[in-house]
């Protein structure tokens, strides 16, 4: 079995640290889980695969084109839900055409007012890509700050579908990823990430950032075994959405 992928970040230190600490145990998937896939949307992957230091120049937030074999990675993760009959909830941003709520977002990016510049395109930044829009039956939930569940209903639509467990996928690792994990690991839902459907802009944010995860509030796993998890589970048994059309978002968030 390859070695994990933060093992080139830690120091010989940390990995002693890592095996007598007693961190890092599996917690198991759970037997009711929501699939989520966080802030996969143009403004994340940009509207190409192309290097991140040319996508960024167009899509400040973009973390280019390491962003398009993750789609394909949840892509798969989605058609398993799908084909079980396990909800898929997204999530992505939503802004006044003002920006005046982008609140503390405005105090740590010199590029926050920005606009992106992409030439012959209506493509809004909020919206999901094409290649995992979200179908009839799963759930998009609209959000302001980092974690999927701050503010939103995330919580309320896990109960009202029963839900004891997650299985994470998208973006960024270290920031609306690692966010939402971690209030979901404060609610008492057990965690996993699938390792291929994440995705971040830094390479080290995202391979330390599963690490951390990893050790303490989730179980960072091969998306090969999430799919055979899925594969365990009977169908049917959830009660979704009848099919009404999943909306996508309209304002712009950068």
């Amino acid at each position: 079995m390859s070695e994990p992928i933060w093992n080139q970040f830690l120091t010989e230190r940390d990995k002693e640290v890592f095996a007598y600490s007693g961190y890092g145990a599996r917690g198991g998937f759970g037997k009711r889980p929501a699939l989520l896939v966080i802030d996969v949307n143009y403004a994340f992957c940009g509207d190409k695969p192309e290097p991140i230091l040319e996508s960024i120049k167009k899509w400040r937030n973009s973390c280019g084109e390491e962003s398009w074999p993750a789609v394909a990675a949840i892509k798969s993760l989605i058609d398993k839900s799908h084909e079980k009959g396990v909800p898929v909830i997204y999530t992505t941003g939503v802004r006044r055409e003002d920006n005046w709520d982008s609140g503390s977002w405005s105090w740590k990016n010199s590029r926050g007012a920005e606009k992106p510049v992409v030439a012959a395109s209506n493509v809004d930044g909020n919206q999901i890509v094409e290649d995992i829009a979200p179908g009839p039956r799963d759930i998009v939930i609209l959000k302001q700050k980092p974690s999927g569940f701050f503010g939103t209903n995330m919580a309320s639509y896990l109960t009202l579908l029963g839900c004891d467990s997650i299985i994470v996928t998208g973006t960024t690792t270290s920031g609306c990823v690692r966010a939402t994990v971690l209030d979901a690991f404060s609610l008492n839902y057990r965690v996993a990430l699938a390792e291929e459907g994440c995705f971040d802009r830094s390479q080290a944010s995202h391979a330390i950032n599963l690490c951390d995860m990893n050790a303490k509030y989730a179980d960072v796993v091969k998306t090969a075994e999430v799919i055979s998890f899925l594969d365990t589970l009977p169908e049917g048994m959830f009660d979704l959405p009848r099919g009404a059309t999943a909306p996508q978002a309209k304002a712009v968030n950068y």
